[in-house]
């Protein structure tokens, strides 16, 4: 918790332009490009992980695909993890989040930003629907990133259940 205090701090004279600049994204999505919207939101966490003291360091970056279209599954250990993936990597991507998160500020922007997808964990037919359509995005050359955890563990390092649908895109 106080890290995220410290981040805050540290970047509060940058929050308000930044949010207003990803809320004008949000609203005219088709107008910037995916790239373009992406940088803004790489700077933002970059931002934070440096007003956060974080020391980040990165391994295995030179296993990911160079063309793009495809799928990463993170385990999901805590709230920094957006952050890091996002820092550390350059090409843009969409995620499977939960419905919930599209009520966040900052969060809903970015979604509508990325063209990230919301999955109802409680309707069994959404999320048919969200698997069907990442297939159809990841052929098409969009990349996903996907939690299979479905939430992250509060209870220190452990991971939890991963879900079998989360895994059906990629198959």
């Amino acid at each position: 918790m106080n890290r995220l205090v410290l981040m805050f701090l540290k970047n509060i004279w940058i929050v308000p332009g930044a949010f207003w600049k990803l809320n004008h994204y949000a609203k005219h999505t088709d107008k910037y490009s995916e790239e373009e919207k992406y940088a803004h939101i790489q700077y933002m966490f970059k931002k934070a992980v440096k007003g956060g003291n974080v020391d980040l360091q990165i391994y295995g970056k030179e296993n990911i695909p160079e063309e793009d279209g495809f799928m990463m599954y993170a385990n999901h250990q805590g709230l920094f993890d957006i952050l890091a993936i996002t820092a550390s990597f350059d090409k843009p991507w969409a995620a499977v989040m939960k419905k919930e998160l599209y009520n966040l500020p900052m969060l809903k922007q970015m979604a509508r930003c990325t063209k990230s997808l919301s999955l109802d964990r409680e309707d069994v037919r959404q999320g048919l629907e969200v698997i069907r359509a990442v297939t159809k995005e990841v052929e098409s050359g969009r990349n996903y990133l996907i939690f299979p955890e479905g939430k992250r563990c509060r209870s220190e390092n452990r991971m939890l259940e991963f879900h079998k649908g989360s895994f059906r895109c990629a198959l």
